[in-house]
């Protein structure tokens, strides 16, 4: 009886592998959709029906491009935005705009002073008197311009002036000329102080006031879902940033150029402390006094 039990067993052992190996091939003819069956033979085919169209061969690998406007980007915000918005903008191009003419415009006006610096150094010391030198500088140097403020100083000294000793009415001249140099150099700077210290407080308030109607116009409209509150917000918080992009060139610009005018004026203090010296060894033709009248006495 055992005999024949494991006989039953060795027997029952490939049958139940076979059903293991069907069963997943018999589901996944049921789960699969049943082939067209093949038309009978002698059948015509049936002339209504659509012909099959053959897929065409694509001829290459195409690429489609999607153009999507951004609904939250500047031309948003400047539709969008009102008077009120558009004026902040606008005084904020103009402010970036007036920076960096101002940095480029001084920029070039020291360079070309430094050039004149050299030129005045090269040609003015070596000249055989202090009308020539001056006569061999350029017109629009500020070295000449020095030179005769101290020459017209010199040939001046007459009348009340003649009481004030040479030195001091020469070195005030001198002084003067040195002043208007320099205050020549500083135009603009003030406009540069004024942006770097005003516009990200503009655009702080073009911040506000966008804030302000962008949640005005979420609480009319009732839904405040994070696609309504994004946008408008976002686009109010833009204000900031333009107003912190004019202010720190403007800052740079006005530290970089006042280190740059201290260079130069160096210069022209040195050109002018030569100048005086050269003055006062110089000799002045002295002015002949008329001689007193004397009365006659009868």
């Amino acid at each position: 009886m055992s005999k024949l039990t494991r006989m039953g067993a060795w027997a029952a052992v490939p049958l139940l592998a076979a059903m293991i190996t069907l069963f997943p091939i018999a589901a996944l003819s049921q789960g699969a959709p049943a082939a067209p069956s093949a038309p009978a033979a002698g059948a015509q085919p049936d002339a209504s029906a659509p012909a099959a169209v053959a897929p065409k061969a694509a001829a290459g690998p195409s690429r489609s491009v999607e153009i999507v406007d951004n609904p939250y980007g500047l031309e948003a915000l400047w539709k969008g935005g009102d008077i009120v918005a558009k004026i902040t903008l606008g005084i904020l191009a103009f402010m970036s705009m007036g920076s960096w003419y101002v940095i480029f415009t001084k920029v070039y006006e020291q360079a070309k002073m430094r050039r004149q610096a050299r030129a005045a150094n090269k040609s003015f010391w070596n000249a055989k008197s202090v009308e020539e030198g001056a006569a061999g500088l350029k017109a629009s140097s500020p070295f000449r311009f020095i030179a005769e403020s101290g020459l017209e100083a010199s040939n001046k000294h007459v009348g009340l002036l003649g009481n004030v000793s040479m030195n001091d009415w020469i070195t005030m001249s001198i002084q003067r000329a040195i002043e208007n140099v320099q205050s020549r150099l500083q135009d603009g700077l003030a406009f540069l102080a004024t942006v770097g210290s005003t516009a990200p407080f503009i655009g702080l308030f073009g911040t506000v006031w966008g804030i302000y109607h962008a949640l005005t116009a979420i609480g009319i409209a009732g839904q405040a879902s994070i696609d309504k509150v994004a946008g408008p917000v976002g686009e109010a918080l833009i204000m900031t940033a333009f107003g912190l992009a004019v202010a720190v060139p403007a800052v740079l610009g006005y530290n970089w150029l006042i280190r740059r005018n201290k260079a130069a004026m160096e210069e022209v203090r040195g050109f002018g402390a030569d100048l005086h010296a050269v003055l006062l060894s110089t000799p002045t033709p002295t002015t002949v006094q008329p001689a007193p009248k004397t009365v006659a006495r009868v």
